[in-house]
This record gives structure tokens, C-alpha cells and sequence, in this order.
């Protein structure tokens, strides 16, 4: 295995945990400045007010997003299987 392709992998691999993090993180922040939005307007200053509403929110979105999650990390489980034998050969 060469220089080239292991940095193939590691782009690869990368790339799938920013595409697997992304709907997440994207809804914790939305929903995070949503709130603080409304606890700077409102000077309503309560730790739970934040995280109760950006736990559910993220979890609704691994509910939604997560099939197309498992189906992005299964896809590409199989081309690093299949890129084995291309792997070992040199």
C-alpha cells in the first residue's frame, strides 16, 4: 500500500464523518441560536432552556436523517472492501 492510497482513505474517511456529523451539528446550532436569540430577548437567562430544546431537536434529526446515515456509512464500508485486494497487490 502506497502513500497515495492510504491519504485516499484517510480523504475518504473524513469526508463520510463530515457528511455522517453534519445533520447534527448544522440542527444543534440553528436551534441553539434560536434559543439564545429568545433568552437574549426575552433576559430569560436558564441553562435548560437551551439544552432541553437542542437535545430533542438533534435527536429528530438522526431520527430523519438517520437511514440515509447508515446507508452512507454501509456504501462505503463495501468500496474500502471492495479496494482491498487492489490494496494488497501494491
Amino acid at each position: 500500500m502506497d502513500t497515495n492510497a492510504v491519504l485516499d482513505i484517510g480523504a475518504v474517511a473524513l469526508g463520510l464523518a463530515a457528511k455522517l456529523a453534519a445533520p447534527a451539528l448544522i440542527t444543534a446550532l440553528v436551534v441553539g441560536f434560536a434559543i439564545s436569540l429568545l433568552q437574549s430577548v426575552t433576559q430569560i437567562q436558564e441553562v435548560t432552556l437551551s439544552f432541553v430544546p437542542k437535545a430533542i431537536a438533534v435527536a429528530v434529526a438522526l431520527l430523519v436523517c438517520g437511514n440515509w446515515m447508515i446507508s452512507e456509512l454501509v456504501m462505503t464500508t463495501h468500496t474500502l472492501f471492495d479496494r482491498i485486494p487492489e490494496l494488497l497487490a501494491g
